[in-house]
């Protein structure tokens, strides 16, 4: 606990409670109680019942049953001194006062034990504000097992919300690969020329960009809601790229314009209206959110709209002087393949 109070953005850190009540502690010594010939076991077993008592008999009344207990009455269990005081049975014949063979303490304990996977347990936890809940337990981690030396048997896990985290942090990487991969697979057979998919991909890094200046400047904090903002404004983001050079195609094929500077000019100017109306609708949606920070209710909302909103306005932008830039000077030697794949379009067709 010392050590996690000084970590940054950790706060409300409490050890769960554990209230200590009186106990009796009776420490054997087997050395004295074997002068008298007892055994440890069967006076461990004999104060057991005297203390706690025996279940003996049962008594029967009408429809109800009671069990019969066998034990010393409440004076003889009253403080340690009593029970030091009880005489004891030995094999040589004599009674000797348990204190003779044994030492009776008062003592403090706690009031529960509790366990997980049949191991002891006890939980320290905290809140995380200021920052993400990500870079916090790292450090966390990293601290603990520099600065604190665990004793044999002991060790530390780290669950609750940081876990689930995790968890969804693995399946969502998972799937985004798996989505990018499905993406890049259908605007080849769409396109049917790699550096025309390599190009619309291109988009995915430049939305990055914004994004990640939104969540620096909205606070640096990064949560599950904040990857799925990032998929989110992806998929928005590679849709314009999609339009973009599809209408550079059109022109090739269709109008039949040269591969030139002015083409260039002429398809980014022509879709520079459908690309804003997507991106702007888009922008004004999640607006309300991004200005809702600190709302109660609004913890999941907000960084998702964070990023959906700082990463379309940095990607529409860069996405409008890179990509003709990108077609300019990556796509000419391939003019003869898109003309080549038209005419094959319209044999078919």
């Amino acid at each position: 606990k010392s050590t996690m109070a000084t970590i940054p953005g950790v706060v409300d850190l409490s050890i769960e409670k554990q209230v200590l009540i009186p106990q009796i502690l009776i420490k054997m010594h087997r050395d004295e109680a074997r002068k008298y010939g007892i055994r440890v076991g069967d006076l461990a077993e004999t104060l057991e019942s005297a203390l706690y008592g025996e279940v003996v008999g049962t008594v029967l009344d009408g429809q109800k049953t009671y069990d019969v207990v066998v034990k010393l009455k409440d004076v003889y269990r009253s403080d340690e001194q009593a029970i030091a005081d009880i005489l004891i049975d030995t094999p040589i014949g004599v009674k000797v006062p348990l204190k003779t063979v044994a030492d009776v303490i008062l003592t403090f304990g706690p009031n529960q034990i509790l366990r997980d996977n049949v191991r002891r347990r006890i939980v320290i936890q905290s809140n995380v504000a200021g920052r993400d809940l990500g870079s916090t337990v790292e450090e966390i981690q990293r601290r603990i097992a520099k600065d604190v030396d665990m004793p044999e048997g002991f060790f530390v896990t780290y669950s609750g919300q940081f876990e689930a985290q995790q968890q969804a942090t693995r399946i969502i990487g998972l799937l985004s690969i798996v989505s990018f991969l499905v993406a890049y697979m259908l605007l080849f057979k769409h396109f049917g020329i790699h550096r025309i998919v390599v190009g619309i991909m291109m988009i995915v890094p430049l939305a990055f960009i914004g994004a990640v200046v939104g969540v620096q400047m909205s606070g640096g904090i990064f949560s599950i809601a904040t990857l799925m903002g990032f998929i989110t404004m992806t998929g928005i983001a590679v849709r314009n790229g999609i339009l973009q050079f599809d209408h550079y195609i059109h022109l090739i094929r269709e109008e039949g314009e040269s591969f030139n500077q002015k083409m260039i000019v002429r398809g980014a100017l022509e879709r520079l209206v459908p690309v804003l109306m997507t991106a702007v609708t888009s922008i004004l949606g999640v607006v309300p959110l991004v200005m809702s920070a600190g709302q109660p209710g609004k913890e999941i909302l907000y960084p998702l709209a964070v990023v959906i909103f700082s990463g379309l306005i940095g990607s529409t932008f860069l996405a409008l002087v890179m990509m003709p830039a990108y077609f300019w000077r990556f796509c000419g030697p391939i003019v003869p393949l898109i003309l080549e794949k038209g005419d094959n379009d319209k044999l078919l067709g």
